[in-house]
């Protein structure tokens, strides 16, 4: 009895299996939890992604490459460049400044004096209402281009041609706190007096004075050195400063990034010039140690800081 029972047991042990009893190595065997065992199932290791280098973001369509051009070139209102109720700004062809006026008050945009007005066109002309009218007589005699919107929530553009220049503005109309009046400094008309009546610098000879970039903004605290103004040719950036530097203590001049970072740049001083043989989007100028004064440069339309 006992071999007879023995006997199949050890034939079925003999006996090799069939290719239905084994399963394949990727069945469902390794997929699946055998219970109460901790075994964890293989996992296929992750392919590691390429490194790549950061790209220069280009526009994907015209309309981007107008509206990255636009607020490049869009130069907004600064506390530093108000003189009393008043915006100042530096003019240079091609910016677009930015005005912002409230239903029920009157924002003044004051021409240089003695340019005289060609035409005005707005590009709602419904709402906006805008108006011109002089002051002074002789040469002293200014326009001004009066604007007033309708209500609160506008924009429109501006377009203003005189026999000497073409301003173009951007009109935001606002609830509150609207800008009483606007004009420019001419920073290039300022550099072409000096250089006909000979005091000009010769760090920018052999360069005409239409090809000097001066849309730049100075902000900050405002020492005896603060600089007269900052211009560039497209390869060298001037800082100009008041006469009596050569007699003064120079403030180093350090350039900054987006985090406020900054570094001491290379240049070379020429008279009451520094010159730098590169262009920048901001700067700082500091003096002092218990009282550190600090004057910021910033290339109009940068969108790195402000001034």
């Amino acid at each position: 009895m006992k071999s007879l029972i023995l006997f199949p047991v050890l034939v079925m042990a003999a006996s090799p299996l069939s290719a239905e009893a084994v399963p394949p190595v990727n069945a469902t065997v390794l997929s699946a939890k055998p219970s109460g065992v901790g075994v964890s199932r293989p996992v296929a290791p992750k392919a590691r992604a390429a490194w790549r280098g950061k790209r220069a973001w280009h526009p994907s369509s015209p309309v981007q490459a107008v509206v990255a051009a636009t607020r490049s070139a869009t130069q907004e209102p600064a506390k530093d460049g108000f003189i009393n109720a008043v915006q100042i700004y530096p003019y240079s062809e091609g910016t677009l400044y930015r005005l912002f006026a409230a239903p029920e008050h009157v924002t003044d945009i004051a021409l240089q004096p003695g340019e005289l007005l060609g035409a005005v066109a707005a590009g709602d002309t419904v709402r906006w209402v805008i108006g011109d009218t002089p002051s002074g007589s002789g040469e002293t005699k200014r326009t001004h281009i009066l604007v007033k919107p309708v209500r609160v929530g506008l924009t429109t553009n501006l377009v203003i041609t005189t026999d000497r220049r073409v301003y173009h503005l951007t009109l935001v109309s606002t609830a509150r706190s609207p800008m009483i009046a606007l004009s420019w400094s001419y920073p290039a008309d300022q550099m072409l007096a000096l250089t006909r009546n000979g005091a000009a610098a010769t760090v920018a000879s052999g360069i005409p004075v239409d090809g000097l970039n001066f849309n730049y903004r100075i902000g900050g605290d405002k020492p005896a050195w603060r600089p007269v103004r900052v211009f560039d040719d497209g390869r060298q950036t001037f800082v100009e400063f008041p006469a009596d530097l050569a007699v003064g203590e120079a403030p180093p001049l350090f350039l900054t990034d987006k985090q406020g970072d900054a570094q001491l740049v290379n240049y070379r001083q020429k008279g009451r010039y520094y010159v730098v043989d590169r262009l920048f989007e901001t700067a700082e100028l500091r003096l002092g140690t218990k009282r550190q004064a600090i004057v910021r440069i910033a290339r109009a339309g940068s969108r790195k800081g402000r001034v």
